[in-house]
C-alpha cells in the first residue's frame, strides 16, 4: 500500500443519550463561551432544546445560531460568522444533520482565516494557513457523517454551484454521536439520510483511492446499512437507528480520506439547481451510476453481495453479478420509501447539459473509478428520469 493519510476526530463518543459527556468535555477542555449552530427545524421540535437543556444545567454561556437552510448557503454561513465574531466564543457546537455541521465547520474556518471571508475561495483543497476554532459535532441524522470528516458543502446561489470545500483544519475536535437525538426524524428524512451514508460507503469502497483501511470502514457500514436502515425508518426500532448512526460514522471513517464519485458530482448538481435534499438527490442516482460503474467495479460489487448475504455471487457472470447489486440498492430504497426519479426535482430535458457541465467541475468526479465525460453525464441523467 502506498503512504497513505488518515484524518480522524481527536474524540468520539458513541451510544444513546451520549451528549451527557458535554459538560465535562467542556469543562476538561476549558470553553467557557460556546457558539451554538443549529437550524430552525430541530429548534422547533426541541431536539436542539436537549443540547441547551445540558449547558444550561451547567451555567455555561452560550449564543444560539439557526439561520441554516437545508443546502445552506453563502449567506448562512457570513451571517452565522458575523454573529460568531459577535459573541467571541472559544468553541463551536454544532447539532444537526449536514447542513448544520458544514455551516458551523466554514464558520469555524473563517474566524481563524478571515481573509477567506469571500467563502467562494474555499471551494475545493481549500488550502488554509489556521486550524478552525475548536468544534464540537452532535449529529441528530445518521447520514452525512460530517462530525469526523475533512469536507463541508456550501452553496454558492448565484452561480447554482455547490462548492465541495476540502480542508484537514476543519475537522471537528470532538464527536458525540447520540442517537436518541435521532429518534424524532421525519420518515422520508431517516431515509434520506440512510441511503446518503449507503452512497457514501459504497462510493468509497469502489473509489480510485481506496485502500485495506478504507475497505474495511467502508464494508463494514455497508453491511450495518443493509441490516438496520427498514427498520431503523419504518419501526423507529432504537437499535437499529444506534446501529445506522455508527454505520454513517465508520463510513464517514473512510470516505473522507479517500474520496467519492459521480454519484455526488451528479447529486450536487440536483441539490444547488433544484434545492433537492443531497440525500434524495443521491437514493435517485445511486442504482443509474453503480450500473455504469459496474463495468470496472463489477468484482467490487461481487465481494458487497457477499457480505450482504448473497454468497451465491461467487459464481455469478458479470452482468449477472451488475444487475443483482443495482437490484438490491434499487430495493433497498424502496423498502424505505425512496422512489423518486430525477424528474421529480423538476430537471427537464433542456437542463441535462447544463447539470453535466457542472458535474464535470466537481470535486468528487476525478475519484471516480471509472472516467467519465459530459456525453456520459447527460445520459447518466437521462437514465434516472
Amino acid at each position: 500500500m502506498a503512504n497513505t493519510r488518515f484524518i480522524l476526530n481527536e474524540t468520539s463518543y458513541f451510544g444513546f443519550g451520549a451528549r451527557e459527556v458535554l459538560l465535562d468535555e467542556l469543562k476538561d477542555r476549558g470553553y467557557k463561551r460556546v457558539f451554538l449552530v443549529s437550524d430552525k427545524s430541530l429548534v422547533d421540535a426541541g431536539v436542539t432544546d436537549k443540547v441547551i437543556n445540558i449547558l444550561e444545567e451547567g451555567k455555561v454561556r452560550y449564543e444560539l445560531y439557526d439561520d441554516v437552510k437545508p443546502n445552506p448557503s453563502i449567506d448562512n454561513v457570513l451571517h452565522g460568522y458575523k454573529k460568531s465574531r459577535w459573541f467571541r466564543p472559544d468553541v463551536i457546537l454544532a447539532v444537526g444533520g449536514g447542513s448544520s455541521m458544514d455551516t458551523a465547520k466554514a464558520i469555524s474556518i473563517l474566524m481563524t482565516n478571515p481573509d477567506r471571508d469571500d467563502v467562494v475561495s474555499l471551494n475545493g483543497p481549500s488550502n488554509t494557513k489556521k486550524k478552525g476554532l475548536p468544534m464540537i459535532a452532535m449529529p441528530t441524522t445518521a447520514g452525512t457523517a460530517a462530525e469526523v470528516t475533512i469536507n463541508y458543502v456550501i452553496t454558492d446561489e448565484d452561480a447554482q454551484v455547490k462548492m465541495v470545500c476540502v480542508d484537514p483544519h476543519d475537522i471537528p475536535l470532538l464527536a458525540i454521536v447520540d442517537s436518541e437525538l435521532m429518534e424524532s426524524l421525519p420518515k422520508m428524512t431517516a431515509a434520506a439520510t440512510g441511503l446518503d451514508a449507503l452512497t457514501h460507503a459504497v462510493e468509497g469502497y469502489i473509489t480510485k483511492a481506496h485502500n485495506t483501511m478504507s475497505d474495511m470502514f467502508h464494508m463494514r457500514a455497508i453491511e450495518l446499512i443493509f441490516e438496520n436502515l427498514p427498520a431503523a425508518v419504518n419501526e423507529k426500532d432504537p437499535k437499529a437507528i444506534e446501529n445506522m448512526a455508527l454505520a454513517q460514522y465508520i463510513a464517514g471513517m473512510g470516505f473522507s480520506n479517500v474520496g467519492l464519485g459521480i454519484v455526488h458530482s451528479m447529486a450536487h448538481q440536483l441539490g444547488a439547481v433544484y434545492d433537492t435534499p443531497h440525500g434524495i438527490a443521491n437514493a435517485i442516482l445511486l442504482p443509474t451510476v453503480m450500473r455504469f460503474n459496474g463495468e470496472v467495479s463489477w468484482e467490487r460489487f461481487r465481494e458487497i453481495l457477499i457480505h450482504i448475504g448473497r454468497p451465491d455471487a461467487a459464481n455469478l457472470s458479470k452482468q449477472d453479478v451488475i444487475n443483482t447489486f443495482v437490484w438490491k440498492i434499487s430495493e433497498l430504497a424502496k423498502e424505505c420509501g425512496v422512489t423518486m426519479t430525477v424528474k421529480d426535482t423538476g430537471c427537464k430535458e433542456e437542463d441535462l447539459e447544463m447539470l453535466a457541465e457542472k458535474a464535470m467541475n466537481d470535486p468528487c468526479r476525478p475519484g471516480n473509478p471509472r472516467d467519465t465525460t459530459k456525453e456520459d453525464f447527460i445520459n447518466l441523467y437521462r437514465a434516472a428520469m
